[in-house]
């Protein structure tokens, strides 16, 4: 499996967490949850890389691309201790100035075997 390139580190990262909650209501305004599922928890990381060389945008563009937006990549998220697998169905890419570029792109954890 590929593994994300590092040359860059984002300016920008917000992790978004979405737990898998099922819940009840019962009368009276009683209800109860319930956590479902063996990868419950799954993060989102919004990534923004701003004004970076037109090079390593290209770098990072043309990884996403060899991807298709469906196979999985390893990345290791600013701050986290460890890599999981993700999924970039979509970014865009924007040219700032002369030979600089923003990248936006989101990165959907995903468990595999």
């Amino acid at each position: 499996m590929a593994s994300f390139p590092t040359t860059v580190t984002p300016s920008d990262a917000r992790k978004t967490n979405s737990p898998t909650v099922t819940s009840v209501d019962f009368g009276s305004g009683y209800s109860q949850r319930v956590v479902t599922g063996l990868n419950q928890d799954l993060k989102t990381w919004n990534f923004t890389w701003r004004n970076i060389t037109e090079a390593n945008a290209d770098e990072i563009e043309t990884f996403l691309e060899a991807r298709g937006g469906s196979e999985s990549f390893t990345f290791t998220p600013p701050g986290e201790g460890s890599s999981s697998n993700y999924i970039c169905p979509e970014w865009n890419k924007r040219v700032t100035y002369l030979n600089r570029a923003t990248i936006i792109a989101a990165f959907i954890e995903v468990a595999e075997a």
